[in-house]
């Protein structure tokens, strides 16, 4: 009996050793891929311009109605302007009269965090990218059927992919939205 035992327990110490050391690779490469990711949000954060970098980094908020997409009415998707993340769909979009591009929805709730803010004396929720850690904006509830939801987005915080290029910008699976175009709100523009 003694010896199964001490078989057992040199069959579990080699498990556990063959174990750990699968853990340990996938652990450095996982680490690797941080370790890049963060370099590349680095390198793409240093593209930004004085407010692009004010807005994602420092929760700034830029002017309304003189932003690059609040009145953008073409198809296309929003992607986050240092990880490049889809975020938003053009086929989501409404005019919210706010003077911020504003959505009633978002491509991968996974992509969006949300957080509890009380920065200018109320309660509001703060919306960042779950991969670059930027600003976006504030989520409301005023917002269309079929959500109620208005994502209020700074401009700054996004690039814009037209629908004719998603294919060679590595867009392409998201060409689905468009086929579907299902839920767009009815507003005075589109009836």
């Amino acid at each position: 009996m003694h010896k199964r035992l001490m078989k057992k327990l040199i069959l579990i110490s080699v498990l556990s050793l063959t174990f750990s050391q699968e853990l340990k690779v996938e652990g450095e490469m996982t680490s690797t891929v941080i370790l890049n990711n963060q370099k590349e949000y680095k390198m793409e954060k240093d593209k930004l311009t004085k407010l692009q970098y004010e807005v994602t980094q420092n929760c700034g908020t830029e002017p309304p109605f003189e932003n690059e997409y609040w009145d953008n009415k073409q198809d296309g998707i929003y992607v986050d302007i240092i990880s490049g993340k889809p975020l938003f769909s053009s086929i989501h979009k409404f005019d919210s009269g706010t003077g911020w591009p504003s959505f009633f929805e978002v491509i991968n709730e996974n992509e969006i965090k949300k957080d509890v803010d009380y920065k200018i004396g109320y309660k509001r929720v703060e919306l960042k990218s779950s991969s670059s850690n930027a600003h976006l904006g504030h989520l409301f509830n005023d917002g269309p059927n079929p959500t109620g939801q208005r994502y209020c987005i700074n401009s700054a915080s996004l690039r814009f992919i037209k629908y004719e290029e998603l294919d060679e910008k590595g867009y392409s699976d998201y060409k689905y939205l468009f086929q579907q175009n299902l839920n767009k709100p009815q507003t005075e523009e589109t009836k």
